[in-house]
């Protein structure tokens, strides 16, 4: 894959300087409402610079896969785009789009053909209720499983089944590791009540998994849960998410229309308070994974 860097991003690179990848869906009108999308992305990209660390934001722009993006380039994602999976990138490619924001398959494919070991997001995507029927698994759970990249999100979107995307992982292969946690994280709330299989408590705790993991193509997942003062209430939201679902089966929405409209109905349902907890939980996992990025870097030296 030929991609572009900024001099930035490849400057940390060629020095071994910690950096972290960054999805732009989130950033896109496919993600945050506007102008919340602008704000992650401050927020984002300023706990990753705090932290010593170079952020690298994932994208499609005109035609060319880029890692790192100019600050006048920002404008570009934060407005109308096509959203795109690892599947899709040649496809962006070869009919030039003018924006491909990447998911988490997409975003986990450029950081790795970059070198980039470290990615944060927000939540993952992962097995879909009703999968038995459908078939419907999240490209991204191959993707962690396939490139050699430490994923760091808030564990995976509320309205999945996360018993089954635990298990699906297993069956990866991928270690899937509680930051300072002991329990899966269910996106806007701390706990799914499922037992993640392994905590750990610092950045160096997180880069010795990564080091020791027994095939170098493989990825690693760590699941930070949301800062406990932005959770929403767990007994809400288990209803919230049930009826944005029951709407979703009702409309027919089916494949990569199913997160955007679920995630729309929650933060209508929610009265918006799901976006300040989206925000935080963004930002959180953004903090964690510069940690991390250090200690990778430390590692490597």
């Amino acid at each position: 894959m030929h991609f572009e860097t900024t001099a930035e991003v490849a400057a940390a690179l060629s020095s071994g300087r910690p950096v972290v990848a960054l999805e732009s869906t989130i950033f896109s009108h496919l993600g945050l409402p506007s102008p919340a999308n602008r704000e992650a992305l401050e927020r984002c990209t300023g706990v990753i610079r705090e932290a010593g660390a170079t952020p690298a934001i994932t994208a499609v722009i005109d035609g060319v896969v880029r890692l790192g993006l100019h600050a006048d380039e920002h404008e570009r994602i934060l407005g109308p785009a096509q959203k795109m999976a690892e599947r899709d990138i040649g496809v962006a490619i070869a009919q030039r789009w003018p924006v491909g924001a990447t998911t988490v398959s997409a975003s986990v494919a450029i950081a790795a053909a970059g070198g980039v070991s470290v990615f944060a997001t927000g939540g993952i995507g992962g097995v879909h209720r009703g999968s038995e029927i459908t078939g419907d698994v999240s490209a991204d759970l191959d993707a962690i499983a396939s490139h050699p990249v430490i994923t760091v999100c808030a564990g995976a979107k509320a309205f999945l089944d996360l018993p089954r995307t635990l298990e699906y992982l297993e069956t990866r292969g991928v270690a899937v590791l509680g930051w300072q946690h002991d329990w899966f994280p269910a996106f806007y709330t701390r706990s799914s009540g499922l037992r993640v299989p392994h905590r750990v408590e610092s950045g160096p705790d997180v880069a010795a998994v990564f080091d020791g993991r027994t095939r170098l193509s493989m990825g690693v997942l760590v699941t930070a849960p949301i800062p406990e003062s932005d959770q929403l209430d767990q007994a809400f939201m288990d209803d919230v998410v049930a009826r944005a679902v029951n709407d979703c089966d009702e409309a027919g929405v089916s494949g990569p229309g199913v997160t955007p409209f679920v995630l729309a109905r929650i933060a209508e349902a929610t009265a918006g308070r799901s976006v300040p907890a989206n925000l935080a939980l963004a930002e959180n996992n953004a903090r964690v994974a510069a940690q991390i990025a250090r200690a990778v870097a430390a590692t490597s030296a």
